[in-house]
């Protein structure tokens, strides 16, 4: 599996080793050792799997207790992903990273702990398919908003607007959020 290290510490990108052959291919997403070697020792205990239409922006979420690591992937589509910063000493606080993530280009974003995370759908449809470190906890669920001036996130909406659950759209600034230390 190939690697490397985003401008954002611990924020991974990985690229599995693909065999392709005329039937079709075969990769490992997930294998405990090599992401061992890799310095990634989560014990991942859910998976989870949203399908979206075009425009849908899910995020910024993440759980402020019960806080989750994710390992993300997406298996039809292409989407958007975007990890932003929310650990209030590390130095890239507030700071975001992009990436497209799809079904062709099979690379996964680990993000860890300290992180809000979301994505835009590119394509007509999509399905990402992310580990978990910890359960869902409805009550230590937050959301920053998407279009944070303070963050600045780049989103490739090419003019569209995007479509946003209510929860969504509710996200509060980052200047007012509750973060990690």
């Amino acid at each position: 599996m190939k690697f490397w290290n985003t401008p954002l510490e611990g924020l991974i990108v990985l690229e599995p080793q693909v065999f392709e052959d005329d039937r079709g291919f075969f990769y490992e997403s997930y294998n405990e050792k090599t992401f061992q070697t890799l310095g990634i020792d989560d014990r991942f205990v859910q998976d989870n799997h949203s399908g979206s239409k075009r425009w849908v922006l899910r995020g910024l979420h993440y759980q402020i207790c019960h806080p989750q690591a994710k390992l993300v992937r997406v298996v039809t589509g292409e989407i958007f992903d975007v990890a932003v910063d929310i650990r209030r000493s590390s130095p890239t606080f507030g700071k975001w990273f992009g990436i497209i993530l799809s079904a062709a280009n099979r690379k996964q974003l680990y993000v860890p702990v300290g992180f809000a995370h979301g994505f835009l759908v590119l394509s007509e449809w999509a399905e990402v398919l992310y580990k978990t470190t910890d359960f869902y906890a409805p009550q230590c669920d937050r959301v920053i908003i998407w279009n944070d001036p303070s963050i600045g996130i780049d989103w490739p909406l090419n003019g569209h607007e995007p479509i946003l659950s209510p929860k969504d759209a509710r996200g509060a600034l980052l200047e007012n959020a509750e973060v990690f230390p």
